[in-house]
């Protein structure tokens, strides 16, 4: 069943155009940058080796090309041969050279004689404020209109995609380098900013070589141009040319603040451990498996358990059996055994849900199915023959035996909010799952004439008969990327704080939805003025290990987002109180932050804890 509730919109009016009615200030404040450019170090942390937290003396930092990219544009270009390392063996130098020769002569002619959809096409995803940038160092004395709450002294951190090399070919959204975005809050209104590369293992590697030679996933490998991109990297890393062995991901989805380490991930590799800096810069410290234990992907979008402080993960396959794993951490870092899911197909799943009892694992209709490359086509397909479905799996399992298997036809969602257990009218038990749903599917991965829709969604999983009702909460919007107050994870909540996605996949202003009635409240950003995702902070922070009694209190909290003015070219960090959706702060920030993906909070507590566990 499936059928949608009109809704009311509050709309609040302070955009940014009328940020200065907050404070008028006397001078501008000069920006004190140091004066050296600050060089990160890197670990790479081999497989089933653990290696020392901090560089040994004799092991240089590896530094990155000071490249400067357009803002305007990214356009596709014919890449130099790359610098390969004095090492190599003559037979070794013989490969690298006919390799290079069968890239320049056969590859490239035609990848550049093949036309680009637009979802792969650089001089659309990399363009505007979705061009890279180079890193910052760090910068102090950051102008500060209005006041910045007590609960927000910390340090708010956004992940996103930023390509190091212009692409020779198709270029992905999602295919660019890791780039982590800071802002340090404090008292006395202080404020500074950086933003740095994740060192990845193909990062270094490339910056090297001075060009792309690993294949991105999305962009590239497409049709008959895509295999052999993929064959030339295979022949490379098994001449000893790369090092595919450490890793291919790019860790610029997710961020999670877990046991006292900030971990950068994305779903084709393991996270990589990130310090936060005391002057608020940030430095890699290297590819993380967790003291040994995990030895496969992890996706970018674990669930960090508010009562037991348990971290919940999924690993999945497109390759080979299991397609996909069901793991997780204690407070200590141990890892549980792998629970292996059965599925038929290999499926894309970016996220997922955990209630106080369940994992909730959408097994939905976007798949993978490489044999398309070999038609000419994306190996990220939309299925309409595979009727979607979520799985229930009691968290503390040890294998699949008692999951439940519940249909919810014509679903696809990207992202879910969160799952909650209560008791249906009836007196069933009943599963609660809040996430966006998208239609056409596969809209993000492949060209489509009809434009994409991202409608909030309720679903009711009735444990008892295995069925399933949808409840479209909010119609004719699209509304993607945000969160619930993550304290409440996995409990009934009342609010979810969403991006105003439109017109896609600008985002124009922050939507606070109430979950039971529909009504939408929103914060707009102004004409020109476009961010990402919002992220919510609590005033009060929950004791850890306890169970949150929750009352009508998840909209007590601040709701914090990078914004772009793209008439006046600023970027700002906007502060907004979530009970009354008004801007309460702005933070002025010296260089552009171009529109990413998810980001996390540290408050100055959990930096303490980090400080600790590096001592």
């Amino acid at each position: 069943m499936q059928f949608s509730l009109h809704f009311t919109t509050l709309t609040t009016t302070s955009g940014l155009q009328n940020l200065t009615q907050l404070h008028t200030p006397t001078k501008r404040r000069n920006v004190r940058t140091p004066s050296p450019l600050f060089t990160s170090k890197l670990l790479i942390n081999p497989a089933k080796k653990k290696l020392p937290r901090k560089p040994p003396p004799s092991q240089p930092s590896p530094s990155l090309p000071d490249h400067k990219p357009s803002p305007k544009s990214q356009p596709v270009s014919t890449p130099p041969k790359p610098t390969y390392p004095p090492r190599l063996n003559p037979l070794q130098k013989v490969v690298a050279s006919l390799l290079d020769l069968i890239e320049a002569s056969l590859i490239l002619p035609l990848e550049k004689n093949h036309k680009l959809p637009k979802t792969v096409d650089p001089a659309i995803q990399i363009s505007g404020n979705f061009a890279p940038v180079r890193e910052c160092p760090v910068h102090h004395g950051l102008e500060v209109l209005g006041q910045i709450p007590a609960c927000l002294y910390g340090v708010y951190l956004r992940n996103g995609a930023n390509p190091m090399f212009a692409p020779s070919g198709g270029h992905h959204l999602f295919d660019g380098d890791g780039m982590i975005h800071a802002v340090t809050l404090g008292s006395g209104n202080k404020a500074s900013y950086s933003c740095r590369y994740t060192r990845t293992s193909r990062l270094v590697q490339e910056a090297a070589m001075g060009r792309p030679v690993f294949p991105k996933p999305i962009g590239e490998l497409h049709g008959h141009s895509g295999l052999a991109r993929l064959a030339l990297f295979f022949v490379r890393a098994g001449a000893g040319l790369v090092d595919g062995s450490r890793g291919l991901g790019v860790a610029n989805a997710g961020l999670v603040y877990f046991n006292g380490r900030l971990l950068a991930m994305s779903e084709d590799d393991l996270p990589y451990h990130v310090s936060i800096k005391d002057d608020g810069d940030l430095e890699t410290i290297g590819r993380f498996d967790f003291n040994n234990q995990l030895d496969s992907s992890m996706i970018a979008h674990p669930k960090l358990d508010p009562i037991t402080g348990d971290l919940h993960a999924l690993s999945y396959n497109v390759v080979k059996k299991p397609y996909l794993k069901y793991f997780k951490f204690d407070t200590c870092g141990n890892k549980s055994c792998d629970v292996e899911i059965s599925l038929q197909r290999p499926t894309m799943i970016h996220d997922f849900a955990i209630t106080e009892n369940f994992v909730i694992l959408p097994d939905h209709q976007v798949v993978f199915k490489l044999s398309e490359m070999i038609r000419g086509g994306s190996p990220v397909i939309f299925d309409e023959s595979k009727t979607s479905r979520f799985g229930i799996l009691p968290k503390n399992d040890v294998d699949e035996s008692r999951m439940r298997w519940i249909d919810v036809p014509d679903c696809f969602c990207f992202h879910l909010w969160n799952a909650w257990e209560e008791n249906s009218e009836t007196g069933d038990e009943t599963i609660v799952v809040i996430g966006s749903c998208m239609s056409p599917p596969d809209s993000v991965f492949n060209e489509r004439e009809v434009p994409l829709r991202s409608e909030l969604s309720e679903f009711r999983l009735n444990m008892r008969t295995g069925k399933s009702t949808r409840r479209v909460i909010v119609s004719g919007m699209n509304l993607e990327a945000g969160q619930v107050n993550r304290q409440l994870l996995g409990q009934k909540t009342r609010y979810a704080y969403l991006a105003i996605a439109e017109p896609w996949p600008k985002c124009s202003g922050i939507a606070k939805v109430d979950l039971n009635s529909g009504v939408v409240t929103k914060f707009l950003y102004g004409a020109g003025c476009f961010g990402g995702e919002p992220f919510y902070v609590p005033k009060k922070v929950k004791s850890e290990g306890t169970h949150h009694v929750r009352g009508d209190d998840d909209d007590e909290g601040f709701i914090v987002g990078f914004v772009r003015d793209e008439k006046r070219e600023t970027s700002e960090l906007v502060i907004v109180e979530a009970s009354s959706m008004k801007l309460v702060a702005t933070v002025r920030l010296p260089a552009r932050v171009p529109y990413g993906f998810h980001g996390t909070f540290v408050g100055a507590e959990d930096l303490k804890v980090q400080e600790a566990m590096a001592n």
